[in-house]
C-alpha cells in the first residue's frame, strides 16, 4: 500500500493525502520521498487547480517518526554529520516544493499537526481545521532547536513574531479555536465536515482563471521576502498587465458581462 495516495475529485482538485493513519502519518523516509514524488508529478500539470494535502485517520501529521528516518537520499544511514543532514535536507525541501508548485494547496488539518507536520500546515497556501485539530512547533520538546523545517520563517508571517517567539519556545499545543483567533487558520469547522469546507474552499479558487490564481500564489509569497513598498508594487505592475493581455482575462470580462460561467483554457 502506497504511503501517500491522491483522489481526483473533478473540477482541477486534487486530494494529496498522507496515507499512514496507523502511525499517525509520521515523517519517514519512505513517505517524505512518496510525498516529494506526488508533490513533483504535479509540477507539469495543467488541469490540476489546487491541491488539497490532508492525512489519513485520525490526524494530519504527528511529526517526525521518532524510531528514525530511514536512509534518505544522498545518504549512507551512518547517523554522521552528512548522513544527518540528507535526512534533515529531505524534510526540509517538502516547503520549497510546496512553495513551488503553481496551484495552491488547501490543507485540511484534523487531530496533530505537530514538528514536520506542522511544518507541512504552516506551508500550505490556505489551512482549514477541524475542531479537533492542534498544532505546535514539537521539535523543542526533544531537545531541538524550534526553528526547524520553514518554521521559524513562516510563523511569524502568520500570526505575528510575538506569539510565534511563545509557541517556538513553549511548544505549547494551539488547539482549535485558538488556531482560527490568532490566524494560524482561516476556517474552523466540525471533525465531519472538514474535508468538505476544503474541496469548497478549493472549488472556489479553481472557479478562477488558472494564470490569475498561479500569479496570486506567486505573488503574495514573494510579497512576504520583497524589500520594500515600491518593489512589490512594481511586481503587482508587470504581473498584472501580463494577466490582462491574456485570453483567460478577456474571457472572464466576457463572461460577467453576458452572465454566464467563464470557460478558461489557460492561455
Amino acid at each position: 500500500m502506497p504511503s501517500v495516495s491522491t483522489v481526483d475529485h473533478g473540477g482541477g482538485v486534487l486530494e494529496v493525502r498522507l496515507d499512514e493513519p496507523e502511525r499517525f502519518n509520521t515523517l519517514e523516509a519512505v513517505i517524505v520521498q512518496e510525498l516529494h514524488d506526488a508533490l513533483g508529478a504535479l509540477a507539469p500539470r495543467t488541469d490540476v487547480r489546487v491541491v488539497v494535502l490532508t492525512g489519513a485517520g485520525k490526524h494530519f501529521c504527528a511529526g517526525a517518526h521518532l524510531q528514525g528516518h530511514g536512509t534518505a537520499p544522498g545518504g549512507d544511514g551512518s547517523r554522521a554529520v552528512p548522513d544527518w543532514m540528507s535526512v534533515q535536507e529531505h524534510i526540509a525541501t517538502l516547503v520549497t516544493r510546496l512553495r513551488s508548485l503553481r496551484m495552491p494547496v488547501v490543507a485540511a488539518v484534523q487531530g496533530a499537526a505537530s514538528g514536520g507536520g506542522f511544518a507541512l500546515a504552516l506551508a500550505s497556501d490556505v489551512r482549514v481545521c477541524a475542531d479537533d485539530a492542534r498544532f505546535n512547533a514539537a521539535f523543542v520538546k526533544v531537545g531541538l532547536s524550534a526553528c526547524d523545517i520553514g518554521v521559524s520563517w513562516l510563523l511569524p508571517r502568520l500570526i505575528g513574531a510575538s506569539r510565534a517567539f511563545e509557541l517556538l519556545l513553549t511548544g505549547r499545543f494551539v488547539e482549535a479555536e485558538e488556531a482560527e483567533r490568532i490566524g494560524l487558520v482561516s476556517r474552523l469547522v466540525p471533525r465531519a465536515e472538514l474535508m468538505d469546507t476544503a474541496l469548497e474552499t478549493a472549488r472556489a479558487i479553481a472557479a478562477h482563471a488558472p494564470y490569475g490564481v498561479r500569479m496570486t500564489k506567486q505573488v503574495m509569497w514573494s510579497q512576504l521576502e520583497i524589500s520594500s513598498q515600491a518593489a512589490g508594487l512594481d511586481l503587482e505592475n508587470r504581473t498584472q498587465v501580463s494577466a490582462a493581455l491574456t485570453a483567460d482575462h478577456r474571457e472572464a470580462v466576457a463572461a460577467f458581462l453576458g452572465k454566464r460561467a467563464p470557460v478558461f483554457h489557460n492561455r
